[in-house]
């Protein structure tokens, strides 16, 4: 099955094009210079840049390790590209030992010739037992679902899985299979996995590349503040850790990586062992206590000791106060810590008082198709106390955003619109980066039928986008006063039309309105009418940040009971809308709003957001686009299509906007200073 790129549709393996939206599936777009490559290329023929998706795979035998244990030499392992395969040992019944030559460049991992080794392998009998092996491969055939997919779809439907015999899911998977909804924190996300006889194999992002934290740590540009920081995020990784027995994923110093954004990540994961570690990274006089130790927060405190430590970087009193009392065992609870974290933080922000503990549980994006670990089928949620929340002062560092509509199954014509308008100054210097970002997104519905509701929503888009041309000329967010006077004039220009076509009744044309605005990390909401506008946070899950103005809500509001209001006939009829009455009967919902961790702003048609439809399936439609790596247009479609499916009596439309943000070092080191 191939899936295409562009819509998400599903095609037999022997086409070409995608026959829903004509995409090639045969050649993929270089994203440096939009020239058409091989699938199987690693680098653009044109521009040389890297298009092809190179993962990481690690090999181990069934029962040496879980998702890691005591590997001996890692560093030796991890740099001398060792590894084992061979393009047909995993359709054979033969031993390792039957595969005595070593494999070159360009040999394949599967017999079905997907996965091809960028790196040279040893034989195989020459790979010592109790050790796994790790390799960078290229995916020759990005499109196809991966066997994992396979296994995981037929597991759910209780289905055995013919086509792959004996294969079933290795237990070296599990942990990331059950942590895939926790990518937003630096879990790194598995692409495929395997197991034949006694071999497993896991294909995971390859993040070999990636900055370790160690080097930055090093670095004298690091304030104390993101030090901080960067503690709390391993906090908020120990929590989800813990579910899997994976936290010694965080005291493997090579294992601690930074994203492109500077959040804290891990290139793999480490389960952990009774009565066994494997510290040599931290340092050879820690390995005993931790050996000794129990897993509880006091490890966190030896693991920052230990980057100080190696980074020759000089603990600060705060932290060097912490440090000791957890040694002490006067912290006993990661609530506890966290708390201290953020009076830390406050005090380096020159506050009076510290921030404030935000209790919230982190949302979990887990598909229907979720494995646990056999020894963990009763422990699958988080075990710890709601986790508190870090108030850090943030930068945007990417917006990007992407619209689409639909007439739907049952409409003969399309009477929604909306309109995009980003505009971004990037600023980049050897040792910073800056983005500074403006947006104006509009969704409407129209009502009028024929030539009446399509024409008020384009109005609508049009008025709006001409006077904040004007109106917006500062770095700053317009005014209430301003917000309110747009949404009169769109009002008024429509209702004009409405008077000299001496429109009346039910003829008078109008249409909903949901617009955001956004000024770096500031954001400015209007609405009116049953379009709606939905954020989806890591923290705080799905929310819907507006009010239907409908005869139902408003009878809610003078306190009638919800299923009393909604049992009223006219329940859903709108109780403002722009257009039919004149702009002294408008009355926008106006909210300003922070962006203070990664957020996905929805905007939505009634066609969308009907019958609780977002509601329902946000876990699988809306939090995985939180992800950089995930495509906002692919979301979009698959959202127009979840509506048609379910809904489909209606115009759909979607549109969505990613706003990333990281901690404003340049903000936090005036403070310092």
């Amino acid at each position: 099955m191939l899936i295409c790129p562009q819509c998400n549709f599903e095609n037999p393996n022997t086409n070409k094009f995608c026959q829903n939206c004509g995409a090639s599936l045969t050649q993929k777009v270089c994203p440096e210079c939009s020239t058409y490559v091989a699938l199987n290329a690693q680098r653009c023929d044109n521009c040389g840049a890297e298009c092809g998706t190179v993962l990481w795979a690690i090999i181990t035998q069934e029962g040496t390790f879980a998702a890691g244990e005591n590997r001996g030499d890692r560093e030796a392992i991890f740099s001398s590209s060792s590894f084992l395969s061979s393009s047909s040992f995993l359709s054979s019944s033969s031993s390792l030992s039957s595969f005595p030559s070593p494999l070159s460049v360009g040999s394949y991992l599967d017999p079905q010739k997907r996965y091809q080794l960028l790196e040279p392998l040893p034989a195989l009998g020459e790979i010592a037992t109790n050790t796994e092996v790790c390799v960078r491969v290229l995916d020759c055939q990005p499109y196809q679902l991966s066997l994992l997919e396979v296994m995981l779809a037929n597991e759910q439907q209780g289905l055995a899985t013919p086509s792959v015999g004996e294969q079933k899911i290795p237990s070296l998977a599990k942990p990331y299979i059950a942590l895939q909804s926790w990518c937003h924190l630096g879990i790194p996300p598995i692409h495929d996995a395997w197991q034949h006889e006694n071999i497993q194999v896991v294909l995971l992002e390859d993040r070999s590349n990636w900055q370790k934290l160690l080097e930055l740590w090093r670095e004298d540009t690091t304030s104390s503040l993101q030090i901080v920081h960067f503690f709390y995020q391993m906090t908020q990784l120990w929590a989800v850790l813990e579910t899997v027995k994976c936290r010694q994923s965080l005291w493997e110093l090579g294992n601690l990586r930074l994203d492109e954004d500077l959040s804290l990540a891990l290139q793999r994961l480490y389960v952990e062992l009774p009565g066994k570690s494997s510290a040599a990274e931290l340092s050879e006089d820690l390995e005993p206590q931790l050996e000794a130790q129990p897993f509880t927060v006091q490890i966190l405190g030896r693991v920052w000791q230990a980057l100080f430590r190696q980074s020759q970087r000089t603990q600060f009193g705060s932290i060097l106060h912490l440090i000791g009392e957890l040694e002490l065992g006067k912290i006993q609870t990661l609530v506890e810590l966290q708390s201290r974290l953020e009076a830390i933080a406050s005090e380096l922000q020159g506050n009076s008082t510290s921030v404030p503990i935000t209790r919230t549980m982190p949302y979990s994006t887990a598909t229907p198709t979720v494995l646990q670990l056999d020894e963990q089928e009763d422990d699958t949620e988080l075990k710890t106390d709601d986790m508190p929340t870090l108030v850090l002062p943030m930068q945007l560092v990417s917006l990007e955003n992407a619209g689409l509509t639909d007439v739907g199954r049952q409409r003969d014509h399309n009477e929604d619109y909306f309109g995009i308008e980003t505009k971004i100054h990037k600023l980049e210097l050897p040792n910073n980066r800056t983005l500074q970002a403006r947006g104006l997104y509009v969704l409407c519905d129209g009502m009028g039928g024929h030539a009446g509701g399509e024409v008020a929503s384009a109005l609508a888009v049009s008025s709006l986008r001409q006077y904040f041309q004007t109106h917006w000329t500062s770095d700053q967010l317009p005014t209430e006063d301003d917000i309110r006077e747009a949404v009169r004039q769109a009002n008024q220009a429509i209702f004009d039309v409405n008077q000299q076509d001496s429109r009346s009744g039910v003829g008078r044309m109008g249409t909903t309105l949901i617009m955001v605005l956004i000024q770096d990390t500031h954001v400015v909401v209007a609405h009116v009418g049953d379009s709606r506008l939905y954020r989806v946070t890591p923290k705080r899950g799905l929310e819907q940040i507006t009010v239907d103005h409908e005869v139902g809500q408003r009878e809610i509001s003078r306190g009638v009971e919800p299923s009393v209001a909604y049992s009223r006939p006219d329940a859903y009829q709108l109780t403002q809308a722009l257009g039919p009455r004149d702009e002294h009967l408008i009355i926008p919902d106006v909210q300003f709003l922070e962006i203070n961790e990664d957020s996905l702003f929805v905007l939505a048609s009634d066609g969308l957001s009907d019958n609780d439809l977002l509601k329902i399936h946000w876990q699988t439609h809306l939090a995985p686009l939180l992800s950089s790596s995930a495509n906002l247009e692919t979301g979009v479609q698959a959202l127009i299509d979840l509506a048609n499916h379910y809904n489909g009596h209606d115009n759909i439309t979607a549109v969505v906007i990613r706003a990333r943000v990281r901690p404003n070092l340049e903000q936090q080191q005036s403070i310092l200073d």
